[in-house]
């Protein structure tokens, strides 16, 4: 699979994340002042969507019940997960709040 398009920088919160859906897989777009991430939205731990969360430093905690990923690898960085989540590649493709966020989830 290529990278799709997903939606521009500006839609998503900075910080935040925003839930996209790519061919059937969940994906939370992260932003925060490091750049843009995409992770799947799905916590570990608990099954619930990790785009509802906080997103700080390179990271997105888990709403419920506070557990942190790595946005860049998607390690979980605290209990109560355990287990990582999947990454993706994002290319981010101009500048500014228009530039176009390329996701691949191959």
């Amino acid at each position: 699979m290529t990278a799709v398009d997903v939606c521009a920088v500006g839609d998503i919160p900075n910080p935040g994340a925003l839930r996209v859906d790519i061919e059937g897989t969940a994906v939370a777009v992260a932003r925060d002042a490091n750049g843009v991430y995409a992770i799947a939205d799905r916590c570990s731990h608990a099954d619930v969507a990790l785009s509802e969360g906080d997103v700080d430093d390179c990271t997105i905690e888990c709403w419920l019940h506070g557990s942190v990923f790595d946005l860049r690898t998607g390690a979980a960085l605290t209990l109560p997960a355990t287990e990582p989540v999947p990454v993706y590649r994002v290319d981010v493709v101009g500048d500014g709040d228009t530039a176009r966020v390329l996701v691949d989830i191959a």
